[in-house]
């Protein structure tokens, strides 16, 4: 079992794995995430795994000395979370469209802020005045939300929007994304699921030929990094060599890639 994405925490399982693992079973409790960003940790205090965004649908299978063990509702992730970074709210109904926007204290221009949301987090909004929204959390310009069925027509555009993000590893949010969070962000908001990881973003859809043209939107896969066709000559990737999301020539990235030591292509995938 892939321990990123099996809801057993070493102590208490999901009841999905009943009779897969000796341990007690737990239905879990559903909640959700109510920080702007939350570390998603492999262990408690442990190394980040990847990060989930404000409105974020989890469960809650067990908790720990300040943490909960959670599973992802979207993708299936599993690890570890401040517990609080976790709690219940009424279901989100928008999601910030814009790279990144501000919650409000009052509808007001003016007004002090109470902090900074990324794309792709989910809100529920409760009333509107003017050119805001009001959610549970303040206020938000209108123009920076859209109702979660209306989804971006093109991931690739969506990740053009991000270009600048600074790196970061395990990364999820405008504050810093890594290679697969932007494949992520970017197909999420396109209303198309998407794993958390590069390996298991390299079996989504249909494998390409080497001498297949590639396309806008298609994926290209190293050992442990993932890129983002724009157009047949030009990529995009949050990438540790920049150490932030841009635009790379296609043959200069895997030349680049190759005579670094770190390996030829290993796939091509269309999703």
């Amino acid at each position: 079992m892939d321990k990123r994405t099996t809801p057993f925490s070493g102590r208490l399982a999901h009841v999905s794995l009943r009779g897969e693992v000796a341990a007690p079973l737990t239905e879990g409790e559903a909640a959700q995430i109510i920080v702007p960003v939350a570390d998603l940790l492999e262990s408690p205090a442990g190394p980040r795994a990847r990060q989930l965004l404000i409105g974020a649908a989890v469960l809650v299978i067990d908790r720990d000395q300040g943490h909960v063990f959670i599973r992802v509702e979207r993708d299936g992730y599993c690890g570890w979370i401040a517990e609080r970074s976790v709690g219940r709210g009424p279901e989100p109904t928008h999601w910030v469209v814009a790279p990144a926007t501000h919650l409000y204290s009052e509808p007001l221009v003016q007004a002090p802020e109470k902090a900074s949301l990324s794309l792709g987090s989910r809100l529920a909004v409760v009333g509107s005045w003017g050119a805001w929204v009001n959610t549970p959390h303040g206020f938000i310009p209108a123009s920076h939300i859209r109702p979660l069925d209306q989804v971006a027509p093109d991931p690739v555009s969506v990740a053009e929007s991000l270009l600048g993000t600074p790196y970061l590893w395990g990364g999820n949010s405008r504050n810093g994304l890594d290679c697969s969070g932007l494949v992520q962000i970017a197909f999420h908001a396109a209303g198309r699921e998407c794993p958390a990881d590069s390996d298991m973003q390299m079996v989504m859809g249909r494998g390409l030929a080497p001498n297949d043209t590639l396309k806008r939107g298609d994926l290209i896969f190293w050992k442990g990094h993932v890129a983002m066709v724009v157009n047949p000559d030009t990529l995009i990737h949050a990438n540790g060599h920049t150490m932030s999301v841009c635009y790379e020539g296609i043959r200069e990235a895997i030349h680049r890639i190759s005579s670094g030591g770190h390996g030829l292509v290993q796939a091509r995938q269309r999703y």
